[in-house]
């Protein structure tokens, strides 16, 4: 049975995935920073789910993760942070920056290295980070979006780096964006539903290949620029 570990999978698109992964058949390792507000994954009665409460930004508790877990297929580094909206140029609140870089791009880095040996004694040695469209270099057009637009570009130059030191071994390593979606993050005018993310994003992994490993892709599987 192929096992997955996904962060932030207590509700949005980490939730979508947990249950498509387990009506898939996959063993599913769930982690989220808060079990006790986890209640929909918590809930989820299936043998095959093992949920943990997990701070992804505190690397010694993800070592100890690293040691008690069994191999690992795949890993979907999910968790993320949008930090402040509506700031503007001139506005940026440094803190809030750190803590968003924190988690959205030194955090995915390092679950990599800490789980590493689990990774590299599963079968799938696929990695897989949620980045996002506003990331992209490319896509910029409207400016602003300081934070969190830098965050996810420079998580986009994680997986390009982790595709070049880990693709001679086997390794398949993608950034995707999951589309514009109905979540907390999203907003309640996006234009899909966590459920149909879900499925495409897994349709991506799926389908990934050594000549697709270190790109950008959407949730339909279509290349977006750096």
């Amino acid at each position: 049975m192929p096992h997955v570990l996904i962060t932030g999978a207590n509700r949005g698109i980490g939730l979508a995935l947990t249950k498509q992964y387990l009506d898939l058949g996959w063993q599913v390792t769930a982690s989220c920073r808060e079990l006790a507000k986890a209640t929909e994954l918590t809930g989820l009665n299936c043998p095959q789910l093992h949920y943990i409460e997990l701070d992804i930004t505190d690397y010694p508790a993800v070592s100890q993760l690293a040691d008690n877990i069994e191999a690992i297929d795949l890993l979907i580094n999910n968790a993320g942070y949008y930090g402040p909206k509506g700031y503007g140029f001139g506005n940026t609140d440094v803190e809030q920056w750190r803590q968003v870089f924190e988690i959205n791009t030194i955090a995915p880095l390092k679950m990599v290295e800490l789980l590493y040996p689990k990774l590299a004694a599963g079968q799938g040695k696929t990695i897989v980070c949620l980045s996002s469209k506003v990331g992209s270099m490319t896509e910029n057009t409207s400016g602003g979006g300081y934070i969190y637009r830098s965050s996810k570009a420079a998580l986009n130059s994680v997986v390009k780096s982790l595709h070049n030191d880990l693709s001679a071994q086997g390794y398949k390593v993608a950034a995707l964006h999951p589309g514009w979606v109905q979540t907390e993050m999203g907003g309640p005018n996006a234009l899909i539903d966590t459920k149909t993310s879900a499925q495409g994003l897994i349709a991506v992994i799926e389908g990934l290949d050594a000549s697709q490993s270190g790109g950008f892709y959407d949730y339909r599987g279509e290349s977006i620029g750096w």
